[in-house]
């Protein structure tokens, strides 16, 4: 996104907030909230909706139970520790091919008829 059409937007946000009297520090107050609800949710269904298995079920778990659908399906998975994305090494001393004609050569493609 070019600086130009960004300034654009950022200050028609500036004027529809001014516009509905809400200040910054009600939006990051409104987005921190939201932030904590969804890290508090232990259930989530395929619509979004979650539920932090406190106090009465929300009706989309009522109905999936009475459906006969249990409680863990909707359980959502603790978030794995973010560790540094592991790729798969290749031992090249081993390979049998290498410094061979199979090691540079391309496979030819089949020409079509």
């Amino acid at each position: 996104m070019d600086e130009r059409k960004r300034d654009s937007i950022v200050a028609y946000l500036q004027r529809r907030m001014a516009e509905f009297g809400i200040s910054p520090e009600a939006l990051a107050a409104s987005i921190a909230k939201d932030q904590a609800q969804l890290q508090a949710a232990r259930f989530r269904d395929a619509m979004g909706h979650t539920w932090d298995g406190e106090g009465v079920p929300p009706l989309w778990v009522v109905q999936a139970t009475s459906a006969g659908q249990s409680l863990e399906h909707f359980a959502i998975a603790e978030a794995p520790t973010k560790a540094a994305p592991t790729r798969a090494t290749v031992d090249w001393r081993n390979d049998p091919f290498a410094g061979s004609r199979l090691a540079s050569v391309k496979p030819e493609r089949a020409e079509a008829a």
